[in-house]
């Protein structure tokens, strides 16, 4: 049997893994914010062509997601398996996270050029670092109970990062830039950047690593097919998917929203938030409140049935908004509070339920690749942010939008259908998906006992 005060987590060790997806959450909402914007409203990249290139850098994620998650799987060092990626990985992320927005004057034919270059070694990075350090989440401790935990922290401060975005980024590009809202974003990432680099050391510094690695007798392939035979694992990552595509469209067309659609002029409507600060930091006080609520519930109802409860209140608080005046703030607010409520709920959930898959699949086959089957949530929110940014795009280009200038009917209710009806109608297919989940309560427990007892003694089973 395990030794129940050795795979206790303290407190120090729990913010110490929980505020290492601050820098992800930073990036992702940053990007979901400020990218399409910047290099199509700013720099006059046609919107199709950064929906294209989102759309290719995905495909790449297809390959560099689980083929990281297999490395760090079979990574033996005397700091871990996956430990070492987010130590060596840091300076990485935060260079080439900046990058993006720190291009010099050029043609907007080059501009692409440098987004496809600096978003896809961004994201490079962001692969080398967040699937091993999701990797760590299940093996940080073998117990069900004490990676919910920890996923809580983790999910509270991936919320957090909403909340900076919201309330310091928006001001900050607007004290930083001036006159210049280009130079304004690149400042603001820099800042970001830069934490990013001190809370992963923070990060390696404070963890540990309690499972320990079993040989590794199988070649990737054969865990890859063995993966690719698991039903659960196909329907949390499709979940996850259409649920973080809802959110990034929403957010990736919400500037466009603001100041088109609603005729906002980015001044202050509550202390020192305008509109768009004030709907950011409200989805993510939503997701915080999410993530609290689901990590109460969970213990009681079954994971599945709160993803689709949540994916339900996402779609109320989307379509309440779409109904209330565009001049009520303070409703549109609430109603995207409850979004954020909702999307709480999927973060974390969906990301708990990956560990459970990566226990299920060791209990099952005897194959430990943790950071392969979790390699799908990192996967599914780069996909998901991909395709939330690229869809408006699409839509923008196909119904006349133009930069910088009055938009016609047609691109307002392009506009409008991006940031609305399109991340309402995405999340129906996510709930379906989570009908087909069947790793309950009860399973996941016998799983724990039975590995607690061949982690003991591996001649037991």
């Amino acid at each position: 049997m395990t030794n129940k005060t050795h795979d206790k987590i303290r407190l120090r060790e729990k913010l110490g893994y929980g505020i290492g997806d601050l820098p992800s959450g930073l990036y992702l909402n940053f990007f979901g914010a400020y990218l399409l914007y910047f290099f199509v409203d700013l720099g006059g990249v046609a919107p199709a062509a950064m929906g294209f290139m989102l759309l290719i850098s995905r495909v790449v994620d297809a390959v560099t997601d689980p083929l990281m998650g297999a490395l760090s799987d079979r990574t033996r060092t005397r700091w871990g398996r996956y430990r070492p990626y987010i130590l060596f990985g840091a300076v990485p992320f935060g260079i080439t996270g900046f990058a993006i927005f720190a291009a010099p004057p050029m043609s907007v034919g080059w501009l692409l050029v440098w987004a496809y270059v600096t978003y896809g070694l961004a994201m490079l990075a962001f692969t080398a670092v967040n699937v091993p350090y999701s990797g760590l989440l299940g093996v940080i401790s073998p117990l069900a109970k004490e990676r919910a935990s920890v996923t809580a922290f983790r999910m509270f401060f991936s919320s957090f990062a909403g909340i900076m975005v919201g309330v310091l980024a928006t001001t900050l590009v607007r004290e930083l830039g001036g006159s210049d809202e280009a130079r304004g974003i690149m400042l603001t990432m820099a800042v970001f950047s830069a934490l990013a680099v001190a809370v992963y050391f923070t990060t390696f510094a404070t963890t540990k690593e309690r499972i320990p690695a079993a040989p590794s007798n199988t070649s990737i392939r054969s865990d890859l097919k063995t993966l690719l035979r698991t039903g659960a694992w196909y329907v949390v990552a499709i979940s996850a998917i259409f649920g973080v595509v809802s959110i990034a469209s929403r957010a990736a067309t919400a500037r466009f929203y603001f100041k088109y659609v609603a005729g906002d002029d980015g001044a202050p409507v509550f202390l020192f938030l305008d509109r768009f600060g004030l709907f950011l930091t409200a989805l993510a006080l939503g997701q915080i409140s999410g993530v609290l609520i689901a990590y109460v519930l969970q213990r009681r109802f079954e994971k599945a049935h709160l993803l689709i409860a949540g994916g339900a209140l996402k779609i109320g608080g989307i379509t309440l908004f779409a109904l209330v005046p565009l001049d009520a703030v303070w409703l549109q607010t609430f109603s995207q509070y409850l979004v954020g409520i909702g999307f709480g709920f999927l973060m974390l959930l969906a990301f708990s339920m990956f560990t459970d898959i990566a226990e299920y699949i060791d209990w099952k086959s005897g194959q430990q690749m943790t950071a392969l089957t979790v390699s799908a949530s990192i996967f599914a929110v780069k996909i998901g942010m991909g395709l939330g940014g690229a869809l408006p795009g699409i839509v923008l280009s196909s119904t006349g939008y133009v930069a910088a200038e009055a938009q016609s009917a047609e691109a307002l209710a392009g506009i409008n259908f991006a940031f609305a009806i399109l991340p309402a109608l995405i999340l129906i297919p996510a709930a379906i998906a989570m009908l087909f989940y069947r790793l309950d309560h009860k399973t996941i427990a016998k799983v724990e006992r039975d590995l607690s007892q061949r982690r003991a003694d591996p001649q037991a089973l």
